[in-house]
């Protein structure tokens, strides 16, 4: 088996615990565009998707989909840095891997700018030599196309290759690109329900990463 020497990550529930943030920009969109808040479940079974499919499914037309998008992003954008912040010990793992000399990279499903943002916020901007955001590609997680995209723009070969994520999505796209995946049990889903997409590793805690082979 090769050694791995590329490590591509998810970013929310995986780096950066943002989950807060993302709940209660989903409630106060709901509220505001729809006069009541859905279950919670039922939006953090989306997680791993973009934005604006996932609030499709609740608007009734086109023009709301983007009104809502914006009473989101607004939300979101207001309170980030309050309520984000790295997973504790993600920090030195990170670092640890770059200075072995390891490619990283991040596939994410949120847009260029958020992404950025979140980074800087938490430290983290100055490691990775490159991301895929929702900006960058037409199909997203759970289709392969993001992490394939991060392999060509790193030269990595699938092999060599781990993806790093907390979500159902983020396991079905590292298998169909042909890498192997590795669950980040911090994030919110459970290991009962990340079991069923077939993880090659489980990670209970972020310093496990460093273990991976």
């Amino acid at each position: 088996m090769a050694r791995l020497s590329t490590y591509l990550f998810d970013l929310d529930g995986t780096l950066i615990d943002s989950i807060e943030l993302i709940m209660s920009s989903f409630r106060h969109t709901m509220l505001t565009h729809r006069g009541a808040v859905p279950d919670d479940d039922d939006w953090r079974a989306g997680f791993g998707r973009p934005l604006r499919p996932q609030l499709a499914r609740y608007a009734r037309n086109a023009d709301e989909v983007a009104g809502m998008v914006a009473t989101y992003r607004a939300h979101n954008l207001q309170h980030h840095d309050r309520l984000v912040k790295p997973y504790a010990g993600i920090g030195p793992v990170v670092a640890e891997l770059d200075d072995r000399g390891a490619r990283l990279g991040i596939v994410t499903s949120k847009n260029r700018s958020a992404a950025e943002h979140g980074l800087r916020h938490c430290a983290l901007d100055g490691y990775f030599d490159m991301l895929v955001t929702s900006d960058d590609v037409t199909e997203h997680k759970p289709h392969p196309a993001p992490v394939l995209a991060a392999l060509s723009r790193l030269e990595a070969r699938p092999e060599e290759t781990v993806f790093i994520g907390d979500s159902p999505h983020d396991c079905e796209a590292g298998r169909a690109a042909g890498v192997s995946t590795a669950a980040a049990l911090w994030g919110p889903f459970s290991r009962a329900s990340l079991d069923p997409h077939g993880p090659d590793h489980w990670l209970e805690r972020p310093e496990g990463i460093l273990e991976l082979r």
